[in-house]
């Protein structure tokens, strides 16, 4: 057995399932500080008088930072490890989310929400790094698309909470957008002792390191002399734009855009879109709950199948059916309650795979020696659209109306499915040294 099956063909042990869950924390902080806004904002927006404008860049501002925290905590993992950040930037999230009890107008919300954005996306290549490094071949897809679902749980708590605070004190928006310190503090006790990742200490030449994390993990005989060579050398960042890899990237960023437009404009205006179809006061913010459980739902779906399906065709069934619920949507803004909340649940079940696989395509389609900076980089470039769009949901709202919004939100779904006929691979049951190599059975139009 060489030393590459042991990491790629390894059994699922308890260490592979504790670090899974211990990289969920930061998806389900994100879903949490970018849902409990929507909720805040409907007490916040008339006691500070905020404007539509003023409502869109406080929404925005957690996704402008992710464009900048995404990026630097991508190159800061690939260049410092994947462990020595794994705990810094939830330290971060704890601080500014207890600040925001204090903000005195919109201009510093704006920036605490700014600077817990950037913890967050931060976090993104850190965890998903670490774990894609760890996890073998047959569970990778799983437990990276696994992250997503602690997303929406996390969207889902903040609704629950939210709802709660609201009906508690006249500044309830206070202790809801402090209550993010608390998973966050939790998170940090949990991630202590995470061991770095063998295969960027190997890739950085402290082999003796990398083979001790590899004894600790997999055995006394596991060790990293055998490890494959990827492909890249040591070209650093650089590899990122040589013509095979920048088409992965156009790709990963294109897909991941189209993905979460549409989402992170429900779930930062979620109880005001609710309430422009007819579900509004205490309905709009239970249903947000309601439909945030059929976007878990559609990722464990997706957890379950994509092995069995491949990644590509998980990814176009996606985004086609979800965007034809969209789609439907609005057509018919006024249709009855249950046929709305019939609509939002079948696009919440039905875009799960895409959901999942902006955790799972960038994590395996570029090497070790920029994982982490592809990750970042590819997310970043993402929320620049995800904040645009979230900015622009309140300005679109009134002047649009619901129904064109939402066919706003049916193109961009379903451009996503043009995009991943085009160029979506196939990287089921490869290595991760082989689904991040030029030539491979990765459809060749993206490498």
């Amino acid at each position: 057995m060489t030393a590459s099956s042991v990491l790629d063909d390894a059994p699922l042990s308890g260490f592979h399932k504790k670090l899974a869950l211990y990289s969920s924390g930061g998806p389900f902080l994100d879903g949490y500080v970018l849902s409990i806004i929507g909720v805040a904002l409907v007490q916040l927006g008339p006691q500070m008088h905020l404007s539509d404008t003023a409502q869109g860049l406080i929404g925005a501002s957690a996704l402008m930072g992710i464009f900048c925290g995404a990026f630097l905590g991508g190159y800061l993992t690939d260049k410092f490890g994947r462990q020595v950040l794994y705990t810094v930037d939830l330290i971060a999230i704890i601080g500014c989310s207890v600040a925001q009890f204090w903000a005195a107008d919109p201009v510093r919300l704006f920036v605490l929400r700014l600077l817990i954005g950037m913890a967050v996306g931060a976090d993104y290549p850190i965890a998903t790094s670490l774990l894609a490094e760890f996890t073998p071949r047959r569970y990778r897809g799983p437990l990276l698309g696994g992250l997503m679902v602690m997303w929406f749980v996390g969207a889902a708590t903040a609704y629950v909470v939210g709802q709660a605070l609201l009906t508690v004190h006249g500044d309830g928006w206070r202790w809801m957008l402090a209550s993010a310190a608390l998973p966050a503090a939790v998170i940090v006790l949990l991630r202590l002792g995470t061991p770095e990742s063998p295969r960027w200490l190997a890739r950085k030449g402290r082999v003796s390191e990398a083979n001790a994390v590899m004894r600790k993990v997999c055995g006394e005989q596991a060790s990293v002399s055998d490890l494959p060579e990827e492909e890249g050398g040591n070209a650093g960042v650089t590899l990122l734009w040589r013509s095979g890899y920048l088409g992965r990237m156009l790709f990963v960023s294109a897909f991941w855009t189209c993905s979460i437009v549409p989402l992170f404009a429900v779930y930062a205006f979620g109880p005001r879109i609710l309430g422009a179809l007819h579900l509004g006061g205490k309905l709009a913010n239970i249903g947000s709950a309601l439909i945030t459980v059929f976007f878990v739902v559609g990722c464990v779906l997706a957890m379950v199948v994509i092995n069995r399906v491949g990644r590509r065709t998980l990814l176009i069934h996606s985004f086609v059916w979800s965007g034809l619920a969209l789609l439907l949507l609005g057509l018919f803004p006024t249709a009855p309650a249950a046929v709305i909340i019939s609509l939002f649940a079948a696009y919440a079940v039905l875009i799960g795979g895409a959901q999942n696989l902006q955790w799972i395509y960038p994590n395996e389609l570029f090497p070790t020696e920029v994982r982490g900076t592809a990750v970042g980089l590819a997310s970043s470039l993402s929320r620049i659209g995800a904040a645009i769009g979230t900015y622009l949901v309140p300005l679109a709202l009134t002047a649009w109306g619901i129904g064109t919004t939402m066919l706003a939100a049916a193109a961009i779904t379903l451009l996503g499915a043009v995009i991943s006929m085009r160029w979506a691979p196939e990287t089921s049951g490869l290595a991760l040294h082989e689904s991040a190599a030029l030539g491979t059975p990765a459809n060749p139009k993206v490498g």
